[in-house]
């Protein structure tokens, strides 16, 4: 038996912008998915296509039981972190000797196909190797890590990101000459961002222009406006949209003793608040005690 974890992730900077070859800045974040792998000759069933997926690509078989501490459909990087969990875990059962490099790029295999080609390598990256990370075209550079105190705002409504990319998509196509000046102004505010990273108000203040600006490519959504307006009334130095938008989650920087503050403007708004930091250790190898994570039958 093999118990492995896994962190979820936000967008920091530039979500949606790097679809067209714009810089982006994510991070891990605390909440994990713990995956438990165990060799088994006839393994039960599951309607997963992720772990369907996962088993295939090692090509290997097995029980799998899963437990997450990220919402699903909530832009924090459920699937990817599963993903990246459950591959980690059946290298280890399995002993097949792959390399974290292998993982990420198996995990984004696995993505893309269940996504249909949708998929984007910044979360398995980003859940396998953990920090902040960079992603400029198809490079992707790990920054130094940063003590930023985070509050995730989630506002329970699904979303989907392949839709949310076909929208801006489309956007595009019929108005290039709006949405592209956007996507620079995007562009400019993520490289901004990075030489500002010491100083929490002008980032957060960066983090609110990247959400207007969001919000301009059509991609908000009332729940979003409520959450971001109410974490920051409350005393955080910026927040916005993390990832595609049209519901799922916002994330604020917060100065640290106003965390618990900002967490309850967004329960205030009926949405589910997340306290976090960063997370720099990525997919991880846990203990067999720490079996008692996972309850769920996989599969």
């Amino acid at each position: 038996m093999a118990v492995w974890s896994a962190p979820g992730k936000v967008f920091l900077f530039g979500e949606h912008a790097v679809v067209y070859g714009k810089p982006g800045i994510a991070m891990g974040i605390k909440p994990r998915v713990y995956v438990t792998v165990r060799k088994t000759r006839h393994p039960p069933r599951v309607k997963s296509p992720y772990l369907e997926m996962c088993f295939e690509k090692m090509g290997v078989n097995g029980s799998v039981y899963i437990h997450s501490q990220l919402p699903s459909s909530s832009g924090l990087g459920s699937s990817a972190a599963v993903t990246v969990a459950t591959l980690s875990a059946i290298n280890d059962e399995f002993s097949l000797g792959h390399s974290r490099d292998d993982i990420a790029h198996l995990a984004f295999q696995v993505e893309k196909e269940v996504q249909m080609g949708r998929a984007s390598p910044t979360d398995t990256y980003v859940s396998t190797f953990g920090g902040i990370v960079l992603i400029m075209g198809g490079t992707k550079r790990r920054l130094p890590p940063q003590d930023f105190h985070l509050v995730i705002g989630n506002t329970m409504v699904s979303h989907s990101t392949a839709k949310m990319v076909e929208q801006v998509a489309t956007f595009r196509e019929e108005d290039p000459n709006i949405v592209n000046p956007i996507l620079d102004a995007i562009e400019a505010v993520t490289l901004k961002s990075m030489h500002v990273f010491n100083d929490h108000r002008s980032l957060g203040r960066y983090m609110d222009i990247n959400h207007e600006l969001l919000e301009a490519l059509g991609v908000g959504h009332p729940s979003l406006t409520r959450l971001v307006m109410a974490a920051r009334s409350a005393g955080a130095y910026g927040a916005k949209i993390t990832g595609a938008g049209g519901g799922g989650s916002m994330v604020a920087l917060c100065p640290k003793r106003s965390k618990s503050k900002v967490a309850g403007a967004i329960e205030g708004c009926d949405g589910k608040a997340i306290t976090t930091t960063i997370d720099t250790e990525g997919a991880r190898k846990e203990s067999e005690d720490d079996r008692k994570h996972t309850g769920k039958a996989g599969r």
